[in-house]
């Protein structure tokens, strides 16, 4: 008699968090909150039914007009022919090395984006790239859509990288919790971003912390278009998008106009007031930047305006600044100006005070951890110098030779012939999609590694179905969280999936660079081999780590990571003695004028923060597009990963847009009713959630619904991408501008 499948529970870990899961005769059948985790997300819900579902990619694929006639036109309409893995792995690594020996490595660029597993060996980015170094290199890009803008434009200001600075050094909630009297958030503290981190995000603690800061009587201002952006409780200043810098020079006048200014510490740790000075006084320009000036352009009343400003000058208070500020024309403006601000109060490097950037954006911001790197795949070196600022895909390729303007650089775009992507989406988090659509026919080739049939798989030449990180091992840990886990494989392959490594591995065996590319190891002898590494190194700095079987035995660890002493104060030793500890700017102070950017001379990026209208806001509406689109992080995946299995569920799709009763009452729209979300690049379908918790004037349309028909067709599923421009915040930074769109709708 057969033996009955046996259930098996094990935990495993995701960006989403750790969770329990079930499996039963080689399936995922169920899933459960981590023990240990406060506040649980709800994402692992959908798991058992993604992983499973019939989009997998189950053999692979080649797409026929590519296959027959080399044709790039049919890219998302032609059907796929699958074939047997060696037979595509052949017509794969002929093609690579045509490309490469015909055009130079520099015609390969290699998109892939890092959120494909919170793994640190079955990492699809550390994949790809060390396999594309291994063979010569490629074109790589810089920064990320969530904080290019800012990685361009705060080095200048605060110096140093910005996500090290942004990880490791900024004030912890602790600190704030014992420290701050007025939180003031501008773009909020989203509870739902902060479920999800890079590597993963044990405990959920978002919440527990806004909990402790009401019962301390913290004033908590939530400056943002939607009221949910901040957890329940929080006072909320209804702004319009894209004019938080107006609002923060405002304040500044307010500070500066009413002697409340703390020119001491301006003059100890920053350069450049004296030329910021007469443009916020309107003496250069004849436009003092007061309340009464910004409150047309905000949103907000003048009072409002004083108010704030003086509370926040008579109170130990933090600024956060979220992401999704920089996501927009000109982003770099409200990062720059929010740090001026804090200079002027002169809280910067007090505990509790000063500035902050992306609390909530992520789970492991404000985390009071001892860092503890390591465990990560060498990607090696690559030896093509050529970068592209990660959110100007579609320009490089619509425009192969034309030049460009980024940070100071004077640039021209590649020409790329084959495109090799594995672990992202483009046509989840790129802008203008139908004109990315567009654009993606160019290139020669794309190769694709994807679990499921998305929109990208769709529109590539060659798919190679590729495991989820549930049918691999692998170890999950992160700088930014103090647990670690061993990764089971808790289910065979599903169809003919296998893992980057072992794909990667076998066009390396092609080319004849598989000695280089696998160092003799397989992928389980890789990750022993990491761990190691990563324990030696942590025992040399006096933290104690299992053996490896130890910890495959156990599952998971609480490693002791919990920093004792003071909390964490972003630049105390600077504020303390600027000379022994400057700052990685040219000054080694805070540069409030640069003269760095200055001798770019960027017109939409001066020498100092300024107000730039965007060409897309509110102030700029028209009868054809008279509302404001926010395009926010989903709640119930992380950007488009699970998204299959969530359109399967009744209702849930096309995706919800939160639309105020002012702007639906005279378009006829109720909650639940269809809409059509259109402007001149596109429209998408809808369904209307009426609510006074956005801001009048102004539509919120989640990203991650999988992007539908091409061209003037109506995407069925409600991708906001479909209306938003492609065009980069300036000339310095190259950022997406996701957050300056205008639209319009209708009742269907």
């Amino acid at each position: 008699m057969a033996k009955r499948p046996e259930l098996r529970t094990h935990v495993t870990s995701s960006h989403w968090g750790a969770f329990e899961v079930d499996t039963l005769g080689g399936r995922i059948v169920g899933t459960r909150p981590f023990p240990e985790d406060p506040h649980p997300s709800a994402i692992p819900d959908i798991l058992p039914k993604a992983v499973h579902h019939r989009t997998r990619v189950a053999r692979p694929a080649i797409r026929r007009g590519w296959l027959e006639s080399r044709d790039r036109g049919g890219r998302g309409s032609d059907e796929f022919v699958d074939l047997p893995w060696d037979e595509a792995l052949d017509i794969a690594a002929a093609e690579l090395d045509r490309v490469r020996k015909r055009f130079g490595n520099e015609a390969i660029f290699g998109g892939s984006y890092g959120w494909s597993s919170a793994g640190r060996f079955h990492h699809a980015q550390s994949q790809a790239h060390r396999f594309l170094n291994t063979i010569g290199g490629y074109v790589a890009s810089f920064g990320s859509y969530s904080t290019g803008c800012a990685q361009a434009i705060m080095p200048h200001v605060l110096g140093g990288p910005f996500l090290p600075f942004l990880y490791e050094h900024q004030d912890s909630w602790e600190t704030i919790a014992d420290h701050t009297e007025t939180l003031v958030m501008f773009g909020g503290v989203n509870p739902k971003n902060a479920q999800v981190s890079m590597g993963g995000i044990t405990r959920h603690e978002t919440v527990h912390w806004f909990d402790r800061f009401a019962e301390k009587g913290m004033r908590r201002v939530n400056i943002a278009p939607q009221k949910t952006d901040a957890p329940a409780g929080c006072d909320w200043i209804s702004v319009r998008p894209g004019s938080d810098t107006a609002l923060m020079l405002a304040i500044a006048h307010v500070v500066e106009t009413e002697g409340l200014t703390d020119h001491d510490f301006l003059t100890r740790c920053t350069v450049g007031f004296e030329r910021f000075r007469p443009y916020l006084l309107g003496e250069s320009d004849g436009a003092p930047k007061s309340p009464e000036w910004a409150a047309p352009l905000c949103g907000v009343g003048p009072d409002a305006i004083r108010a704030l400003a003086r509370r926040m000058a008579s109170t130990r208070t933090f600024i956060t600044v979220a992401w999704s500020l920089q996501r927009a024309e000109h982003g770099e403006q409200p990062y720059w100006m929010s740090a001026v601000l804090a200079a002027m109060l002169g809280q910067i490097g007090l505990p509790g005070g000063g500035v902050g950037y992306g609390y909530g954006a992520i789970g492991g911001v404000g985390k009071s951890l001892k860092g503890l790197t390591g465990m990560t795949f060498s990607q090696g070196e690559n030896p093509v110098q050529t970068m592209i600022p990660v959110a100007r895909i579609g320009d490089m390729l619509r425009h192969p030779g034309a030049f460009y303007d980024f940070n100071g650089r004077r640039q021209r775009y590649p020409d790329i012939r084959l495109v090799y992507w594995a672990g992202g989406n483009p046509f989840h988090h790129h802008q203008d999609l139908n004109a990315l659509h567009e654009a993606w026919k160019k290139p020669e080739t794309i190769i694709v590694h994807e679990p499921w049939w998305t929109a990208t798989a769709k529109r590539a030449d060659i798919v190679f179905p590729a495991t989820t990180p549930y049918e691999r091992e692998d170890i999950g840990r992160s700088n930014m969280d103090d647990y670690l886990f061993y990764m089971p494989q808790l289910i065979p392959p599903v169809a003919d999936a296998r893992d980057d490594y072992e794909i990667l591995t076998a066009l390396a065996e092609r080319l004849g660079l598989a000695a280089e590319f696998t160092e003799g190891r397989s992928s389980a002898e890789w990750i022993r081999t990491l761990y190691e590494g990563y324990r030696r190194k942590a025992e040399g700095e006096g933290v104690e780590v299992p053996d490896f079987e130890t910890l495959k035995a156990r599952n998971w660890v609480r490693l002791p990571l919990k920093t004792e002493g003071p909390n964490r104060t972003l630049l105390a030793p600077f504020r303390e003695d600027p000379e022994r500890c400057p700052l990685a700017t040219p000054s080694g102070k805070i540069e409030i004028f640069s003269e760095t950017i200055d001798g770019f001379g960027y017109d939409d990026c001066p020498g100092h923060p300024v107000w730039l209208p965007p060409s897309e806001w509110l102030g700029a509406a028209t009868g054809a597009a008279p509302l404001h689109l926010v395009s926010p992080q989903p709640g119930d995946k992380l950007h488009s990963q699970l998204e299959s299995a969530l359109a399967d569920v009744e209702g849930a799709r096309p995706e919800t847009i939160v639309v105020h009763p002012a702007d639906a009452a005279p378009r006829n729209i109720a909650t639940g009713d269809l809409v059509r979300v259109f402007n001149a690049r596109g429209s998408c379908r809808a369904r209307a959630m009426v609510s006074e918790d956005v801001r009048e004037g102004v539509v919120a349309l989640p990203t991650g619904a999988w992007f539908g028909d091409p061209g003037g067709n109506i995407d069925p599923n409600g991708n906001p991408n479909v209306l938003t421009a492609d065009i980069g915040t300036s000339r310095l930074g190259q950022g997406c501008s996701a957050h300056s769109a205008l639209v319009d709708l209708a009742r269907l």
